[in-house]
């Protein structure tokens, strides 16, 4: 808190709060829920599972993502344009489906990929090979 006084003749202290920092703080956090803002809100909504649910007997159906964006669907390589028509056939089967990504995938790739398996209505999916991506505590 800043004090001076007016005049030596004015021993009076004039006291003012310098609201400058406050304002430079503020602004500040309303840039930083501007850019965070669509990071939170962007994501695929997917139905787990629950805890306790008894498992499916379903026949499964592996769905590979390579590092280069290749998708390969029981081993046989899918394009993107076919790739909706073959999950929607799994779909309809009500067979499961396992995902499974390579390490150094791009994550904007796999992201479109649940997209495309949501819209084409699969409800049994899981997921391979990620217990080396898990964090242990």
């Amino acid at each position: 808190m800043a004090t001076r006084y007016l005049s030596p003749a004015d021993p009076e202290p004039m006291t003012a709060i310098n609201i400058t920092p406050l304002i430079d703080v503020l602004l500040v956090l309303l840039i930083m829920l501007i850019i965070t803002l669509p990071i939170v809100t962007h994501k695929v909504p997917l139905d787990l599972p629950q805890l306790g649910a008894p498992p499916v007997n379903a026949p499964q159906h592996r769905l590979d993502l390579g590092s280069d964006g290749a998708v390969r669907i029981d081993g046989v390589g899918v394009s993107d344009a076919a790739l909706p028509a073959r999950l929607h056939v799994i779909a309809q089967r009500g067979d499961a489906l396992v995902v499974a990504a390579a390490g150094d995938a791009r994550y904007a790739r796999f992201d479109g990929l649940l997209a495309t398996i949501k819209r084409a209505g699969i409800t049994r999916l899981g997921f391979a090979d990620n217990a080396r991506f898990a964090v242990l505590n």
